[in-house]
């Protein structure tokens, strides 16, 4: 059956899944979030030891999933996989950086005769928390404005900006996006450790992260109705029969409403994420989490859907329009989307083992005496 879908549909299938994988992984970086707010909630050193132990159960799947993206988009769309970077290398430099020091510290923070101290790791974790999540919202945001390349008639990429990739950060739009995930992941990162540790054994940290929850999100607030009003009134990158790119007014308001499906997640998602604020914020529920978890994962996965269907070019060039890039242009071939798609049969396999493994790390709740153990980070 798999064997007799056309091209067009395995194309769709697979942004599809890329954007699920993509928005999971923006769920995830509640890692990164409550790293980035460690100095806030965390006031004494057994307090930030079980922030930084609750959390270490969990970056290898923020890790992971960002490398599957990567490894997702690499198989699926090999042009855009090439394009961005190959092209905007320093933007996936500096992130795929934050991203290892993260790793180290984790592992190298309470080593003994460590020579660059705790402090320097915990600074490598608010990096990653702050600086990758950040670049990683406007590279995003780059589905929506656009980025700087030209592609000849062999698909050599030229990059036509000298800071390949970073000028994504100077554009108010994808700072705004990259923002808004910064104090989401906070507010997100404070849900989850309210859910994680033993809080009656830390009474203060506990008033400290079910504030920061609902301060954090707050403060991203107008963040996300500057990318809202902005995605309803911008102008999009329209594909017609023919293949040619042209500027569509209000093209992604056009695209949320021809399809109702990403309209309602959108807002259900929305009203989620506020529910777990409050419920996180303002009663003592521990589970606010999931609640929050589910509505990003359908923000997200609107957000990374929105620019690619309908007719429009997901990863727009601004200097050539015609080089931009859609999912019908930049995918790979009907037999390697075919094979794929078989394996991709055995995802829900993966998403079991997963939620099992995860289940069995969060039995119970940490505690102090976790902390306390030689083994701890």
């Amino acid at each position: 059956m798999i064997g007799n879908l056309d091209l067009s549909t395995l194309q769709q299938i697979w942004w599809l899944i890329c954007s699920l994988v993509g928005a999971i992984f923006l769920f995830l970086n509640f890692v990164q979030g409550g790293q980035s707010q460690l100095w806030q909630v965390a006031k004494t050193e057994t307090e930030k030891k079980l922030v930084i132990n609750s959390l270490g159960l969990k970056w290898e799947l923020s890790f992971t999933t960002l490398v599957l993206f990567g490894g997702a988009l690499f198989a699926s769309f090999p042009k855009f996989y090439a394009t961005t970077f190959g092209g905007a290398y320093w933007v996936w430099v500096i992130i795929l950086f934050t991203f290892i020091v993260q790793a180290v510290s984790y592992e190298f923070r309470t080593k003994p005769n460590n020579f660059l101290g705790s402090k320097t790791y915990e600074f490598f974790l608010l990096l990653n928390g702050t600086l990758g999540v950040l670049l990683i919202g406007a590279a995003v945001g780059t589905f929506y404005t656009g980025s700087n390349f030209t592609l000849n008639i062999y698909n050599f990429v030229t990059w036509t900006h000298p800071l390949r990739g970073l000028e994504a950060a100077f554009n108010v739009f994808n700072v705004c996006l990259g923002v808004f995930l910064v104090f989401h992941a906070r507010t997100l990162g404070a849900m989850y450790l309210v859910n994680s540790i033993q809080l009656e054994e830390a009474p203060d940290l506990e008033k400290r992260l079910r504030k920061g929850a609902l301060v954090n999100f707050l403060i991203s607030l107008p963040f996300l109705l500057y990318v809202l009003v902005s995605l309803l009134l911008m102008k999009g990158y329209g594909v017609d029969e023919t293949g040619t790119v042209s500027l569509v007014t209000r093209k992604y308001l056009g695209n949320l409403l021809a399809n109702p499906v990403l309209l309602v997640l959108l807002l259900v998602g929305l009203v989620l994420i506020i529910r777990a604020v409050w419920v996180t914020a303002r009663t003592m529920h521990t589970r606010g989490i999931w609640c929050g978890g589910l509505g990003t994962v359908f923000v997200g996965l609107v957000v990374l859907t929105l620019p690619a269907f309908n007719n429009t070019a997901f990863y727009p060039s601004k200097v050539d329009l015609q080089s931009s890039l859609t999912i019908y242009n930049a995918s790979s071939t009907h037999y390697t989307l075919t094979v794929m798609t078989y394996v991709a049969l055995f995802i829900p396999v993966v998403v079991a083992y997963v939620a099992f493994v995860w289940r069995q790390m969060n039995m119970r709740k940490m505690t102090l005496k976790d902390v306390q153990d030689k083994g701890a980070y």
